[in-house]
């Protein structure tokens, strides 16, 4: 989402390069393209210019390392800036001494409460935790049913209770016997979904002030759309005015808009964000890392979250077993192509593994490549892999043209897209069996130990 603002900046940036040193004239060119850009990404006025200042200041002051260039200078205090401006460390999840921790999730409606508390749950229980999730949302027209088919997707526990009359009583009831019913589950967390209003009015701060009171949560966390903008960051801050919140979770970061509410929500409303929402499924939850978030946004790419992400779902065994092949010289089969492909789609879109690389360098193009990128071209690729037999998968030369013809009605592509696919992988083949011969692979990748190598 934040590939506009990114642009800009580095245009601001590139404009101070060449420069022998940085003065007032240099520096307040530059300095008006950064505003430009933060005020155009919807970041709040008031955050812009503390920031623009402070960025002022240190960039002409003493601070500065003068074995820098003017334009590294700049990227620096901007860093350094952006990274004071998030909070300088991970906010993590506070937990209480006694179980349950209770997790009030707070937010207007519409922001995504519901999906994030499934979320929030299913990222816990891969950390080993005991999640009960309770929806209070006595209101609206099956906000609970729609909490049950979350908690069911994810294979998490839910505490339904019996709705009588849709009113606070009914609200702090349900609350009770949630944590009660987590007490005696051995659930070490509870995750109260509570109801929203289109807008912030006296009954929804009452009886969230009510719930607050009963349940005396660790974390009171505001669930924001970060589409809305500026808008989520005054509801936060309404919110926070209130129940004192401990933390912002960002959704639909994965969209297009401008970024401005993760960058003005932390100053505006002093609760740190310790949470984004990345995609629709449920492992779409990622903690923030504020100094992750500000090298995307500079153009420094996120290798760390990538690899991570690697870690987490791609099958190492695998990619160990693909690599020993492709690189030992005995090949790799159109099936191994196929396993790999589906790694790849483990990691997210295309878009999103290309934005977590550094734009520099051979990279600095990346964001063209991720615009030209059909993610629909490696599902026809897959298709036509799975219409294939066994025998042809292993020996892709016994494939001939009435094979061909086959392939392609039965994976609904052409006998185009199949002779394209075939030329690609002969290719690939031919470029691996090449670097083994050579020994080149072999003495760059002499410190992994991979089967064949």
């Amino acid at each position: 989402m934040f590939e506009n603002l990114s642009e800009k900046l580095q245009r601001a940036f590139k404009n101070l390069r060449g420069q022998g040193t940085l003065n007032e004239e240099n520096i307040q060119e530059a300095l008006k393209e950064i505003r430009m850009a933060l005020l155009e990404a919807d970041v709040n006025f008031k955050v812009v210019r503390e920031l623009i200042e402070n960025i002022r200041q240190k960039s002409l002051g003493t601070e500065v390392m003068t074995a820098l260039s003017p334009a590294e200078q700049v990227v620096k205090v901007v860093h350094d800036e952006l990274v004071n401006l998030l909070g300088k460390d991970t906010a993590k999840l506070k937990f209480g001494s006694q179980p349950p921790t209770v997790v009030l999730m707070a937010g207007l409606q519409g922001s995504g409460k519901t999906t994030t508390s499934g979320k929030l749950a299913y990222w816990l229980k891969n950390g080993g935790h005991r999640p009960l999730l309770v929806s209070v949302d006595v209101y609206r027209p099956a906000a609970r049913e729609q909490l049950k088919v979350v908690a069911q997707g994810i294979k998490a526990q839910l505490y339904e209770g019996q709705v009588e009359e849709p009113n606070t009583a009914t609200v702090e009831r349900l609350a009770k016997e949630a944590r009660r019913e987590a007490v005696n589950s051995g659930c070490d967390v509870l995750i109260v979904d509570t109801a929203g209003r289109l807008h912030i009015d006296e009954q929804l701060m009452e009886e969230m002030q009510s719930l607050k009171k009963l349940l005396n949560p660790q974390e009171i966390l505001f669930v924001a759309d970060a589409m809305t903008g500026q808008d989520a960051v005054n509801s936060a801050k309404d919110f926070h005015d209130k129940l004192s919140l401990t933390g912002v979770v960002l959704t639909k970061m994965d969209g297009d808009a401008r970024g401005g509410a993760a960058l003005s929500i932390r100053q505006v409303t002093g609760a740190p964000i310790k949470f984004i929402g990345i995609s629709e499924k449920s492992d779409g939850l990622e903690p923030f890392h504020p100094d992750r978030i500000v090298s995307r946004i500079l153009g420094m790419g996120d290798i760390l979250s990538l690899i991570e992400k690697a870690e987490a779902k791609l099958d190492k065994k695998k990619a160990e077993e693909f690599a020993g092949k492709a690189l030992s010289g005995e090949g790799f089969s159109l099936a191994d192509f196929r396993d790999q492909l589906r790694q790849v789609k483990k990691l997210g879109s295309m878009q999103s593994i290309l934005g977590m690389l550094p734009r520099i360098g051979p990279f600095a193009n990346l964001q063209q490549v991720a615009d030209k990128v059909d993610e629909k071209e490696l599902v026809r690729v897959e298709a036509i892999i799975n219409s294939m037999t066994p025998y042809e998968r292993d020996h892709h030369e016994s494939i001939n043209g009435s094979r061909r013809k086959r392939i392609a009605r039965g994976s609904g592509t052409s006998v185009q897209e199949v002779n394209h696919l075939l030329r690609q992988y002969a290719q690939m083949r031919k470029m691996f069996k090449s670097m083994s011969r050579s020994g080149f692979m072999n003495k760059r990748m002499a410190g992994l130990k991979l089967p064949g190598m």
